[in-house]
């Protein structure tokens, strides 16, 4: 890695391409009780000043439920990325897209509150968080 780039670290990380600003709308994959929950910031974000925060496969994003079961409702909620409509391209040069948004409702260390997740997870957000690796039934 040149003396220029990486900010001091060995390896290369590489950026996917945020898909998801804030307030969009998110189908929930896991049987949490949620269904539809709002993109309200995303965890870790350093960006420009003024700029809206965007996520991308594998970000941990605060969310707000917004259609779900009595009890999930109207609650704030940590979640993890697995799935979005925008392309974005892999190391390998593939370019990959998904039919929907989708999270997995996690807690703020990354354990799915849900047992099963419904449909595909993309490797990277597998990969970052093992315990929705775990959980998951397909992974792309």
């Amino acid at each position: 890695m040149s003396k220029r780039g990486g900010k001091g670290r060995g390896i290369s990380v590489h950026k996917i391409c945020r898909g998801l600003p804030t307030g969009a709308r998110l189908t929930v994959a896991d049987n949490s009780g949620a269904k539809v929950v709002e993109l309200i910031s995303v965890i870790g974000w350093q960006g420009r000043l003024r700029r809206q925060p965007a996520a991308s496969v594998a970000d941990m994003v605060v969310v707000s439920c917004k259609v779900g079961s009595e009890k999930m409702r109207r609650q704030v909620l940590r979640a993890v990325v697995v799935r979005q409509r925008r392309p974005f391209r892999r190391v390998s040069g593939q370019w990959i897209r998904f039919e929907d948004n989708a999270v997995v409702i996690t807690s703020e260390t990354g354990d799915p509150q849900g047992s099963e997740i419904r449909g595909p997870v993309a490797r990277e957000a597998a990969e970052r968080w093992p315990r929705v690796a775990s959980v998951a039934s397909i992974i792309v």
